[in-house]
């Protein structure tokens, strides 16, 4: 049985367009986030795959819903 997989490297590639958008850095919202900075890092990067809490954490830090980035993703693995 076939099931898929959540691909890392575009939920990095949102939250880094999210952060982008809002003119903050890695540093900061990281610190904002209360998440380690090499974390974050490794987030986006597609090294690793946030948790629902620290994906909570980078949604309220970036004052986004967090649907809105999940919503997002979905539209990226769908196109």
């Amino acid at each position: 049985m076939f099931y898929p997989e959540l691909d890392a490297k575009i939920v990095g590639n949102v939250i880094m367009s999210f952060r982008k958008n809002k003119g903050i850095s890695q540093e900061v919202l990281s610190g904002l986030a209360d998440i380690g900075r090499t974390h974050l890092s490794a987030i986006e990067r597609g090294e690793r795959k946030p948790t629902l809490e620290t994906l909570y954490r980078i949604s309220t830090a970036l004052d986004v819903k967090m649907s809105d980035i999940v919503k997002e993703i979905e539209n990226r693995i769908n196109d």
